[in-house]
């Protein structure tokens, strides 16, 4: 059984930003980062499950953005290295969540720095350029609607909506250090933004290739495949039923069933594998017991 349990939580360790190496969210002792154990965003941000659902979506509704996607387009590597690309994001959430405040501001002062050197034209002949602060607030917005949503659905239907609205209020903080403006601090302020921004969105061939290659994503192992496979569809059905009807989705009532019921199934035993991940490294250094 320890070898089964040892086995899964190196598979899921491989897909986050801790395979890295390069933020050891252990020290300093007592340091509690930008938002503390207390804060909701690091209950929100502690469910692997969750997240890895909620961020698949997040890229899927971030690729209907043109500006936003060509960025990604010409200067990622993620049609080559998809793995990688969602690593390095996981990187940047856990840290800047869970990390020493020196790390979560080294983290953030990178990312502002690779932003500067993002710009060029989309395919339509509009300039773009990432450090744009309503391109940052898209991206933001699209991220952390996406892990509240799948928080919620599956691990704790039961948060208030005033803990909710603490998290997106708590979580802007980040954004705005990134250089965005006009961040939704609350639920109604990100429903009142996703409507308003419905507009500037598209579903064209990029898009579609994002979505094929997030499909064909390769997993680590013969082991994780069936996992990241179910989690790609999980994501797909997380997605606001406005956004899955740009890409042409059609999930029928007894798909998305199955998908829950396969991810809640598959949830638990993830849960009691991993006994290493980021916020039990931070609660450790914050001198508290492992789990909450």
């Amino acid at each position: 059984m320890e070898f089964i349990r040892t086995r899964i939580e190196s598979q899921v360790l491989s897909l986050t930003g801790i395979s890295l190496g390069q933020v050891d969210l252990t020290t300093p002792q007592g340091d509690p980062g930008l938002f503390g154990p207390d804060s909701v965003c690091w209950k929100v941000h502690a469910d692997f499950t969750s997240m890895m659902v909620g961020g698949i979506s997040a890229l899927l509704l971030q690729a209907l953005h043109p500006l936003a996607l060509a960025g990604v387009w010409d200067h990622s590597s993620f049609r080559q290295d998809m793995l990688g690309r969602l690593r390095r994001t996981g990187q940047f959430i856990s840290g800047t969540t869970f990390g020493s405040t020196r790390d979560a501001e080294w983290l953030i002062e990178k990312v502002r720095a690779i932003h500067l050197n993002i710009v060029g034209h989309a395919s339509d002949g509009r300039p773009y350029a990432a450090s744009d602060p309503a391109l940052l607030t898209w991206v933001h917005v699209g991220e952390v609607s996406s892990f509240l949503k799948a928080y919620l659905l599956y691990f704790n239907p039961q948060l208030s909506g005033a803990d909710q609205d603490s998290y997106y209020r708590e979580i802007a903080l980040v954004a705005e250090r990134l250089g965005a403006s006009d961040v939704p601090h609350s639920r109604a302020q990100v429903s009142e933004y996703l409507q308003a921004m419905r507009g500037e969105l598209l579903c064209d061939e990029r898009s579609h290739e994002v979505l094929r290659l997030l499909l064909a994503a390769p997993a680590p192992s013969a082991l994780a495949k069936p996992f990241g496979s179910l989690m790609m569809r999980a994501g797909m059905d997380l997605l606001p039923e406005w956004a899955a009807e740009l890409f042409g989705m059609r999930l029928g009532n007894g798909q998305r069933q199955l998908i829950r019921a396969s991810v809640n199934r598959s949830a638990p035993l993830l849960r009691w594998a991993l006994r290493d991940g980021s916020s039990i490294r931070a609660r450790q250094r914050m001198g508290l017991p492992g789990r909450p």
